[in-house]
């Protein structure tokens, strides 16, 4: 029986399985792909994120970054063309690698990783939770308690709550090409003729990245061929070769930024649990849901009597402070943009 068991070996299921293991607890850390393994993902660490990793991982490696290495910022272009600069220094990591180093740390500190393998579902008996497993074949671990840190596709979520996940599918592009845009940033468009959500570009290394976020994936490609088009008319991309594409999906982050932490011994955190910020930075909110539900946990082992309610309550309260990061991100982005004072 282990004490915990984390689904998902990202930034959130990093953090947590990390926090517990150095805390001496018996920790499974469970993922579905081979590590090194890709994430779609803007793989822009801010400021917020950057403090948080080194506090708990500890200096961020030279050779998970990629050129440019420092991002300095983000630029939103809303739907009336009008331009708002935030300035403020991140590193820009590709994601295989910088996941790779976290779960490494995680391993260090006596985590045991068991990659390839999926976590189909959970049920909660009245001392532990039963989660089936498969790696080619199908068994069970039993576990004190789930993190479970799976991703806006959550299958444990899915799978406990019935309810259909409601998604933003990414795709996004590396092309090698030319463009009027400052490399230095990354560049976020709102307008509704190119993307459901939103439009990016980013550079990582000799790449030129360009995404877009819809709600129908059936328009994935055409949403992209209009922000190309775009961004040929104004800033004259010209693109010589595409070399790589990618699909994802990310939380639908809605007015009021509601979140599900989890029930009883199943907590959820990242993406999983529906934390974003609404511009689409996920790596911050992994991090910092990661930590609380972390420190729910211990303190739910810490009571005499394990208390099984302490776990959301505690959760819910260590939270706080992110949740309210969340709704004043939505706010600065409602008064940029009318798409985001109506968007459900």
């Amino acid at each position: 029986m282990y004490d915990v068991m984390v689904i998902g070996a990202g930034p959130a299921g990093c953090m947590t399985a990390k926090r517990l293991a150095d805390a001496g607890y018996n920790v499974l850390l469970v993922e579905r792909m081979k590590i090194p393994r890709e994430k779609s993902c803007s793989g822009i660490l801010i400021k917020k994120s950057i403090n948080m990793i080194e506090n708990e991982f500890g200096k961020i490696p030279d050779s998970v970054l990629c050129k440019p290495y420092i991002s300095k910022g983000i630029i939103i272009t809303n739907e009336e063309n009008q331009t708002f600069k935030f300035e403020s220094d991140s590193l820009n990591v590709w994601r295989s690698l910088f996941d790779e180093w976290l779960t490494l740390k995680a391993q260090n500190a006596g985590a045991e990783l068991r990659q390839s393998t999926s976590a189909i579902s959970c049920k909660e008996k009245q001392d532990h939770v039963s989660v089936k497993l498969h790696d080619g074949a199908i068994y069970e671990e039993k576990t004190r308690i789930v993190v479970a840190c799976d991703g806006a596709g959550s299958i444990i979520k899915k799978n406990l709550f019935k309810n259909p996940n409601n998604h933003v599918f990414t795709y996004q592009t590396f092309c090698k090409g030319t463009i009027n845009l400052d490399n230095n940033f990354f560049h976020a468009f709102l307008d509704p003729k190119i993307s459901q959500y939103d439009a990016w570009f980013n550079v990582k290394d000799d790449f030129l990245i360009f995404g877009v976020g819809v709600k129908e994936p059936a328009k994935m490609k055409m949403y992209h061929s209009e922000f190309l088009s775009f961004l040929n008319s104004k800033f004259n991309a010209k693109i010589e070769s595409c070399v790589k594409e990618e699909v994802g999906i990310m939380p639908n982050v809605i007015p009021g930024c509601p979140v599900n932490l989890g029930t009883g011994r199943i907590l959820f955190a990242g993406e999983a649990a529906n934390f974003l910020n609404p511009i689409g930075e996920g790596i911050s909110s992994a991090l910092a849901s990661g930590y609380a539900a972390a420190e729910a946990v211990k303190s739910a082992y810490k009571t005499n009597n394990f208390n099984v309610k302490s776990l959301i309550d505690t959760y819910n309260y260590n939270i706080l402070p992110e949740k309210e990061y969340m709704t004043r991100q939505w706010a600065i982005l409602a008064n940029m943009s009318s798409k985001f004072s109506y968007m459900k």
